[in-house]
């Protein structure tokens, strides 16, 4: 798999369903897992285990960026505590170092949910998955355009 199709695939895996549902869920909420796999299943054509596997897949990664998320906030609350003219630089330093930590622990993991998205598709799934994206991407540049000639200035 060339490396754009894999970039393709991993960035569709995350955010496939974001703008689907956007419209309705209140406010910052992201859709379900199940959600996000019955969207990919409308494009793919999964089968019953293929949706069980990524459903559990996207479950567990979220729980895991999540915990780890919220770590990383009560990191960088301490962080901002520590700051100021009585500052402890070996804690902020600590801290700064723990906070990459968790933030490349997030990165990791988010990028082994997308690789084991992948394994769970066949071949024939990925190359239809990619056309969608592709598609999708060109029908994105087009309406970019449009909207940019429509807000150039009259000359």
């Amino acid at each position: 798999m060339t490396l754009r199709k894999s970039l393709a695939v991993s960035s569709l895996s995350l955010a496939l369903a974001v703008p689907a549902f956007a419209q309705q869920m209140p406010q910052g909420q992201a859709p379900s897992a199940e959600d996000q796999v019955a969207q990919l299943d409308q494009m793919v054509d999964l089968d019953q285990g293929q949706e069980q596997e990524l459903v559990s897949l996207l479950s567990e990664s979220r729980q895991r960026i999540q915990s780890l998320r919220s770590e990383a906030q009560e990191v960088q609350m301490r962080l901002q505590q520590n700051a100021g003219p009585e500052f402890d630089e070996a804690a902020i330093r600590q801290d700064a170092e723990l906070l990459g930590d968790l933030t490349g622990e997030m990165t990791a993991e988010s990028v082994l949910m997308q690789s084991r998205m992948q394994a769970a598709l066949s071949p024939a799934q990925r190359d239809e998955l990619e056309r969608q994206i592709e598609e999708r991407q060109q029908q994105m540049r087009q309406m970019q355009q449009q909207m940019q000639q429509q807000q150039a200035p009259a000359q």
